[in-house]
């Protein structure tokens, strides 16, 4: 008899993880393009208010604060023979399929508001499902070694999916349609999907309800399979000083990045004089080069001279490029000038992005993975929320010189938070928490 070939699992071969999580950060990137920058640079250009475009901003951020509620169903309840995450992960690809088909038929949409931010609304809803799936099983299957490395390329393949949709998005929604625009951006989706669909966590586990495998015994000691227990290990992990360091974070960083890349479409279309299209084209360039370098070298310079020294450098370096920036404003109608800082800018920030990833990632305990790491996220996308709510607030009461100082003061109070985190001492406790818990675990079953 002829063997059946099958590939390793994401547990057998780094060069799969690495993969893998560039497939899935990729597919991530692909609806935030346009939800978060070319549909509100559109907005911009056919003259729809500041106001309006921040509760645009407001309803794509919202779902990603309910991220909360789907985590631990996904560290509770599971379809083992199919890994302990995937099948979630797949359960948000196709969601996403479906509402970019639902939202490509909204009628008007400019016109019709309330129901254009509602089909955002569902496509972001499971796009945080897809996401809180896919940052669990990295947390799961990626080696503590692997995992600066593997930001890089799942922040840059992010920025890339990003920067791709956007530019080709943008393109159809000028040239023909936005139902054209988000079904083009439905079937890159779809393309993507394959991959997970492919790649099991564990060996010998289902690539389909219908197809042979088992439970790996792996999935089954890491899964947990009692609320009480759940939440217990949470409220352990979350007592620690370190993970609400990492909990401010993020909710300061993530408000302040979405504050300021709202605002950046509307300065560009206002103040420089750009349509929507070329901004998309100009962001989508600065995402392609940030997410490349960002992949080759991100995880690489973490790696080799640490996480908060990196990160102290991009914070630095972002908060002098908008100061200079905000002090230039003679040269605000020079389309290079706007051009070189949205291109360095973005490239900041996506290393500043894969340091702070990275250490919310090596803080997580892996027994309950999902909730801990989509609550750190969690905290990210309140943040986001409340960035975009400042937006109106800010911009209607102050000019542009002191609405981009805003930015810079968000970041610098980050920077600060920072200091006080320490990893190595985070770590250890982990350990023996999760020490104790086998304990425990091993008792219960003699």
């Amino acid at each position: 008899m002829r063997s059946k070939i099958t590939l390793p699992a994401l547990s057998e071969s780094a060069f799969l993880r690495y993969f893998n999580f560039t497939a899935l950060y990729f597919t991530e990137g692909l609806p935030q393009g346009m939800l978060f920058i070319g549909l509100p640079a559109w907005m911009a250009m056919e003259g729809k208010s500041p106001g309006q475009i921040g509760g645009f901003a407001v309803a794509c951020s919202l779902p990603w604060t309910f991220k909360f509620v789907v985590a631990p169903l996904m560290d509770r309840y599971t379809y083992l023979p199919m890994g302990r995450k995937r099948p979630w992960v797949l359960l948000g690809h196709l969601g996403l399929i479906l509402s970019l088909i639902a939202m490509a038929f909204v009628p008007d949409p400019l016109n019709n508001l309330n129901l254009f931010m509602g089909a955002a609304f569902v496509v972001s809803s499971f796009g945080a499902i897809q996401d809180a799936a896919g940052d669990a099983m990295a947390v799961d299957v990626i080696p503590d070694d692997q995992q600066a490395r593997a930001n890089g390329y799942m922040q840059g393949s992010r920025m890339v999916g990003s920067s791709l949709s956007l530019v080709l998005c943008s393109w159809i929604l000028k040239e023909y349609s936005f139902e054209a625009a988000i079904l083009a951006l439905c079937l890159m989706v779809v393309i993507i999907t394959v991959v997970p669909l492919l790649l099991r966590e564990q060996k010998g586990e289902k690539i389909l309800p219908f197809t042979p495998g088992t439970a790996s015994l792996e999935s089954q000691k890491m899964q947990m399979t009692s609320w009480a227990t759940i939440l217990t290990a949470l409220y352990k992990v979350f007592r620690l000083r370190n993970s609400l360091l990492v909990v401010v974070l993020l909710f300061i960083t993530q408000g302040s990045y979405n504050f300021f890349e709202t605002l950046l479409p509307i300065f560009a279309v206002k103040i420089t004089g750009w349509t929507n299209v070329f901004y998309s084209q100009v962001f989508a360039s600065a995402d392609l080069f940030g997410g490349i370098v960002g992949m080759l070298a991100g995880g690489w310079l973490i790696e080799k001279f640490g996480k908060k020294r990196m990160i102290n450098i991009y914070f630095f370096m972002i908060m002098g490029m908008v100061i200079l920036l905000d002090v230039s404003k003679s040269y605000w109608h020079n389309t290079n000038l706007l051009y070189g800082f949205i291109v360095t800018y973005r490239l900041f920030n996506a290393f500043a992005k894969i340091g702070v990833f990275a250490i919310a990632m090596q803080c997580c305990s892996r027994n309950v993975s999902a909730s801990q790491f989509t609550i750190y996220m969690t905290m990210g996308a309140m943040g986001s929320i409340a960035g975009a709510a400042l937006i109106g607030p800010v911009k209607e009461n102050f000019n542009w010189e002191i609405t981009l100082l805003f930015f810079v003061s968000f970041l610098a109070l980050a920077w600060l938070v920072l200091q006080f985190l320490n990893i190595d001492r985070h770590i250890q406790k982990l350990a023996e928490l999760e020490e104790e818990e086998v304990e425990k675990q091993a008792l219960r079953m003699s």
